[in-house]
């Protein structure tokens, strides 16, 4: 029986007619990155569906292909539920087969619990209370891809601050710091902490998700207040892999984060500060 490969989604759809259309126009990702000022890898991750493109190159593609805004036009139809900056990201989470982050202020969303978001959220918009309940469903929705045991592979690598930032309370921290610690004991991620004592470290500056893919080169994603930026330039990948691991190998081992991870949220529980 032929399996079926048709693209399920409206963003691999809308991948899948990229390159049916490169293809018939007689074009490589590599000739069509150059016309539409791309690397490579970026023309891959559209044509996969694990992207989409920006609107001004969304324009160039319909110039260098003669589609006549074709390419355009739909993607004003496949609007992300996430902020701009972040947008990317959120399309690539379900698709790789490994993700690593670090963290040195707050809880990474992957594992963030319905009242953690909901907090956090409260911090960052006080006034605007309109969209806090859809805000916090989208986030909490998206680690469900971590409902396969297996795949992604998770990493998670928190300064200790994260533990020690009472975000929404003591017992909203605790039901979150415990949320960590049942799934690092289940080894559904891997996790370290970078405790206190060990001062300087080479992510101390910026939030960092590295991610892997099966059919993809990989990529890293910093992030700061409204921003992000997303690096698939093989040196920036390469020289964040190369502080993950760095900071990496000052943190604490597995069953001693697991301890400080549990021993501060009963902390928490009890009013400890």
């Amino acid at each position: 029986m032929e399996i079926d490969r048709r693209p399920r989604t409206p963003r691999e759809k809308y991948g899948e007619e990229l390159r049916l259309r490169r293809v018939a126009a007689g074009m490589t990702q590599e000739a069509l990155s150059e016309l539409v000022v791309c690397s490579p890898t970026l023309i891959s991750h559209w044509e996969a569906g694990r992207r989409l493109p920006k609107p001004d190159d969304a324009a160039r593609i319909d110039r260098a292909l003669g589609t006549d805004g074709f390419f355009a036009r739909w993607l004003e139809d496949l609007d992300s539920k996430f902020a701009d900056h972040f947008a990317v990201v959120a399309e690539l989470e379900p698709h790789a087969t490994e993700i690593r982050q670090f963290s040195n202020s707050l809880v990474p969303g992957l594992l963030q619990t319905e009242a953690y978001a909901r907090a956090v959220f409260d911090a960052y918009s006080p006034n605007q209370r309109t969209d806090l309940d859809e805000r916090v469903v989208n986030r909490t929705a998206r680690g469900r891809i971590l409902d396969d045991p297996l795949k992604p592979v998770m990493w998670m690598l928190l300064d200790e601050a994260v533990l020690r930032r009472r975000v929404g309370g003591p017992r909203v921290m605790a039901e979150q710091l415990h949320k960590i610690a049942d799934m690092a004991e289940a080894r559904r991620l891997r996790l370290h902490v970078l405790p206190f004592g060990v001062g300087a470290h080479a992510l101390m500056e910026s939030m960092l998700t590295l991610m892997a893919f099966e059919d993809a080169a990989p990529i890293a994603y910093v992030e700061g207040f409204c921003t992000g930026n997303l690096l698939d330039n093989p040196a920036l990948v390469s020289a964040s892999q190369s502080a993950y691991a760095l900071a990496l190998s000052e943190a604490a081992t597995r069953q001693e984060s697991l301890a400080l991870v549990r021993a501060v949220a009963e902390e928490h529980e009890h009013g400890q500060h």
